[in-house]
């Protein structure tokens, strides 16, 4: 068999950069850095994002007759392999009616939405875990491998199971407190870059002293 030289090999030590990849109209990247691991699977759009308007196909095939509802990924969000993101509202299956089957003649009054979906900078998606439609996952919060997503999740916290719920905080209530106001997803690429040390770490002072002095050198 001859090798196709083209072809590119997969490896866990690579990664699907988003912003590079992503052409669905209704998915917005913020940022250049948020990835996934697509080692074992299709690409981002393939795999992981399921049941949303605005791929090749989708767009060729029909017109949406409801809102469609967005996908918002913030910076520095890290997608673990075969994870999902669950799209497409209720999927035309209403629970408050006596039976659940999408019958043709009422297709369009059996999609109720679930609201946009939105994953904050610098959150952390396990593996196989899955996002229910809807859901707000804040700013550096962590889903456990196989976890369900079914509800909001705060920013700085950990959660798994199914459903999933706390299972800690990441850091003490005073400094998440801090963390959100230095705000430092929101920085530049200059500031962010030169304060990277301080961002690597687990010293909330030392960040916020060296963000004050960024700033007044600036």
């Amino acid at each position: 068999m001859v090798k196709n030289e083209n072809a590119q090999t997969k490896h866990w030590s690579k990664v699907e950069l988003l912003h590079e990849t992503v052409k669905n109209p209704n998915i917005h990247i913020r940022g250049t850095h948020s990835y996934y691991s697509d080692t074992w699977s299709g690409s981002f759009e393939e795999s992981v994002v399921r049941y949303l308007y605005g791929d090749a196909y989708s767009l060729q095939a029909w017109e949406p007759i409801w809102p469609v509802d967005q996908l918002y990924i913030g910076d520095y969000v890290c997608f673990a392999a075969e994870c999902v993101v669950l799209m497409g509202g209720n999927h035309t299956h209403r629970m408050d009616w006596f039976s659940l089957y999408p019958f043709p003649e009422v297709w369009k009054d059996a999609f109720v939405g679930k609201g946009d979906t939105r994953i904050g900078d610098g959150a952390w998606i396990g593996m196989r875990a899955m996002i229910m439609p809807g859901i707000t996952i804040g700013e550096g919060a962590v889903i456990a491998s196989g976890a369900i997503v079914t509800k909001d999740i705060e920013p700085y916290t950990i959660v798994g199971g199914n459903p999933a719920t706390l299972i800690r905080d990441r850091f003490p209530a005073v400094t998440i407190s801090k963390l959100l106001e230095l705000g430092i997803y929101g920085w530049d690429e200059a500031k962010f870059t030169t304060l990277r040390k301080f961002i690597a770490s687990h010293d909330i002072d030392a960040l916020a002293m060296a963000s004050d002095e960024y700033d007044k050198n600036d």
